[in-house]
């Protein structure tokens, strides 16, 4: 299973479109669950998150100071954690980013780059990237 916990609701309706879109492609590869916790300052976020994780997942902590793959590697890591974890935890952070505390229970830091983008696309665009590294790993064409 692949989780991603998210800070916030997605308001707009052109953002969920995009979100389920990709939701539903991805749950055509493997089982997703997105769970999301209140928005709300970064200390109760954390809490909230800390008790949305199963520290037996492998974490991945979506940080701009963490590492920046192409889609290639990032399909290479997708593989490699199913293979030796039942389930894969993704974390997007709120507004004023992740927690310490979450932060000490990551196995690896993703950064989609420096820039900063509203929880709504960055929320689509891992969903994105996850479904493309899944065609990837299953040699399927998928469009550049």
């Amino acid at each position: 299973m692949i989780n991603i916990i998210c800070v916030g609701k997605i308001k707009e309706k052109y953002l969920t479109d995009m979100i389920d879109d990709y939701y539903k492609r991805l749950s055509k590869y493997h089982k997703v669950n997105l769970i999301e916790v209140k928005d709300s300052n970064i200390l109760e976020e954390q809490e909230l998150i800390l008790k949305k994780i199963n520290t037996k997942d492998y974490i991945v902590t979506c940080e701009i100071e963490g590492n920046n793959l192409s889609s290639i590697e990032l399909s290479k890591k997708i593989d490699n954690w199913l293979m030796n974890y039942a389930n894969i935890t993704f974390i997007i952070g709120g507004s004023n980013g992740i927690g310490d505390k979450v932060k000490e229970l990551s196995n690896y830091k993703l950064s989609f780059g420096n820039n900063t983008f509203p929880h709504g696309v960055f929320r689509a665009l891992l969903l994105e990237q996850l479904y493309r590294s899944f065609k990837i790993n299953n040699n399927e064409s998928y469009h550049k």
